[in-house]
This record gives structure tokens, sequence and C-alpha cells, in this order.
């Protein structure tokens, strides 16, 4: 590990002296004032108001680094001034004013620096300092004397203690915000994988399998469609349907583990519907015929893009259903525009080839849930079912705003 510059380590300590000079600078001017005005106006022994200053003042330093010592620091010049401020010599008995400002700081670096309950058992201990001192009297002093000032104390201690505890509570509280926002931003970026992971999972159901499956018919009823095929043409055939059938297999368990975790959002751009006719062509190359009915409306009208990729792998999804379930049955998608809906049917009759197996029994598929996702996302509906007479039938309907 290498050494940090010595100009990042000064930064970095920079904060640090900044309070120490924030705390000290003022505490040593109070401790110089302190002791001038309780030795000039208030007939304190400079013995007694030099120590007892100077120790309200390195109180307020030493609170930084030890605040039991430090308050007891402080406690022991309170005590010392309220005995050496002599009968008659002014009102501010027990303190003198720099050493109420002094106590008060002291209670207010406390409330910034420590805990809640530190803080209220100094300023508690505080009060009842001057209760005592007031209540023994020292030097046969009334105790009426001490009232104006402890009541000053009270008043300004508690406010400025207020304000502390508020001021870190709401930093307290920003600090919370802040880690709730972070929370926030960190589920986004679970949710944004979650997306990606299922609209990755979609496509590759919707293109690479449906592609795997008409590549597996069409090697499969190959020695079917061509005659006079050699028998090594048909073994290469065999091999073909053979590596379409463990690829679409590994596929399912890739799209297993891709859509462990929901989403629902259309993130990549696809096909229109224009793409229908290659999809008609390469069906049929697999052994299903298909036809495609569109009306003059839906041509002309400017679909949306999200409607459009819904409709086209709607179809697409339906088609290889087909291939995979219902070989060489007919099969008719037709489009028609209905007010402001599109409408897209798939039905297909019977089948009239025995279906071949194109995955391991069992796995869970993912077209129907694909389709009902990707029409919820549009908005519209999805009607599903095995038809009385034979062979399937699936209707989407889908919004397109009334653009015709």
């Amino acid at each position: 590990m290498t050494a940090r510059p010595a100009s990042d380590r000064q930064h970095d300590h920079r904060p640090v002296v900044w309070w120490w000079l924030g705390v000290a600078v003022p505490a040593l001017g109070l401790a110089f004032f302190n002791m001038a005005v309780a030795a000039s106006e208030l007939d304190v022994p400079p013995a007694a108001a030099l120590p007892a200053g100077l120790a309200q003042s390195v109180a307020l330093i030493l609170i930084l680094v030890h605040p039991r010592a430090a308050t007891a620091l402080q406690f022991l010049a309170v005590a010392v001034f309220a005995v050496a401020i002599p009968p008659g010599s002014g009102s501010t008995w027990p303190l003198t004013v720099l050493g109420l400002i002094a106590l008060v700081a002291h209670v207010g670096l406390v409330a910034v620096r420590s805990t809640q309950r530190a803080t209220l058992t100094t300023w508690l201990a505080s009060v009842l300092l001057l209760v005592l001192l007031v209540l023994v009297g020292p030097r046969g002093r009334p105790a009426a004397d001490g009232l104006p000032m402890i009541t000053i104390y009270l008043f300004l201690s508690a406010l400025v203690v207020a304000v502390a505890l508020a001021a870190r509570r709401w930093q307290a509280i920003g600090r919370e915000l802040a880690g709730a926002r972070h929370d926030i931003e960190v589920e986004r970026g679970r949710r944004a994988v979650a997306e990606e992971r299922t609209r990755i999972a979609r496509e590759l159901h919707d293109i690479v399998a449906h592609g795997m499956s008409v590549i597996h018919m069409q090697a499969s009823s190959a020695s079917y469609r061509i005659k006079n095929l050699d028998p090594e043409a048909k073994t290469e055939f065999a091999r073909i349907a053979a590596d379409a059938r463990s690829t679409l297999r590994e596929m399912r368990q890739l799209l297993a583990v891709l859509r462990d975790e929901s989403a629902d959002t259309e993130l990549a751009p696809a096909p229109d519907l224009g793409r229908l006719a290659e999809l008609v062509e390469s069906a049929g190359r697999a052994g299903v015929p298909v036809e495609l009915h569109e009306a003059e409306g839906v041509r002309r009208a400017v679909l949306p893009d999200g409607v459009a990729l819904t409709a086209y792998r709607i179809a697409q999804e339906s088609v290889s259903n087909v291939i995979r379930h219902a070989p060489g049955a007919r099969t008719v998608i037709c489009l028609d525009l209905e007010g402001s809906d599109l409408v897209l049917s798939v039905v297909n009759d019977a089948a009239t080839q025995p279906a071949r197996l194109t995955e391991t029994s069992g796995s869970s598929g993912h077209g129907l849930p694909g389709m009902r996702e990707r029409v919820r996302l549009a908005g519209g509906s999805l009607e599903t079912g095995a038809r009385d007479e034979g062979g399937y039938r699936v209707v989407a309907r889908l919004p397109i705003g009334g653009q015709g």
C-alpha cells in the first residue's frame, strides 16, 4: 500500500485543527477577561481569580478529549468563584458574568460532542451545584442573593442544550434520510438488473428459441419433405436435429436462471409488423402452412413501437408453439383495427403430424407467461385457449391510442 501525500494527510486533519482553534482562542480570551473583571469589578483576590478563570477556560478546551475531567475542572472553578466573591461586591453571585458564559458554553459543548444522556447529566449536575452553593451560603451570604443568577443560568443553559440536541437530532435525521436514499438507489440498481435479466430472457426465448425450433423442425422433417435423400444426408439432418434439441434444452436452463427475478420494463428495440412475412416464410420451411391477413387500416396506421413489438412477438411465439406442438397444422394470422385497438389473432387447426419433442419433458415453458407479460405492459388483453374443432387460438387486443 502506498503512502498518501503529505498534503492529503494535512487536508484530513484540517477540520480537527479548525475545531481546536475555534474553541481554544475564545476560551483563552474568556479566561483573560474573566480574571480581569473578577479582580477589578468584584474584588476577587487575584490568587483566586487567576486559577479559577484559567481553569474555566482550560476546561472548555479539555472537553474535546476528556469530557469528564473537563466537567470536574469547570465545576471546581465555579465553586472557587462562588467562595471567593465577597459579599456586597455585586449581584452576579454565585457566578461572574463571564463565568456564567463559560459554564453555559461548557454545557453546550457537552451537548454537541456527547450523548444525550451525558448532556442531561452534566446540565442537571451544574444546576445542582449552583443550588448547593447558594443553599450553603459561603461567607454568610443569603440564598436570595443567588436566585437571579441561577434563574438566568437555567434559562440560558436550557436554551443552549435544547438547540444543541435539536441540531444533533436534525443531523441524525439527515443521516437517516441519506441512508434511506442510498438504500433506494441500491434497490433501484437491483431492480434494473432484474429488469434487464427478464428482458434478456424474453428476447432469448422469442428470437433464439424460435429460430432453433425452426431449425429442429426443418432438420427433423427433411427426410419426409425431400425426395430421394441419401442415407448420409439423412444422418446429417438427424445430427442437426439432435444438436438443435440439445441447444434448446440448454437454453431453457439458462432462461430459468435469468427469470429468477421478475421485472416489467421493455428496453431493447425490436422488429415491427413488417417482419411478419419473414415469419410466415420460415414457418413454411418448417412444414407449417401459415396465412397472413392484414387489414388495409393496419397497413396505413402508424403504430407505437411498443405495440408493434408486442404484436410481432406474440405472433412469433404463437407460430413457434404450432411448430413445436402441432406440426403441419394450418395457421392463420389476422391483423385488424377495432376502434383504437389493434387486434391480433393467431388460429391454428389440429396437427397433421405427431408432435416431436424439442425439449426435455417437464420443463417449464416461458411462451404464454411471456405473452401475458408483454400484453400487460402494453395495457391490452390476451385470450388463449383450445378450439372445440381442434387446434388453438390466441387473440391479443392492444391499444394504440386512437392512431389510425
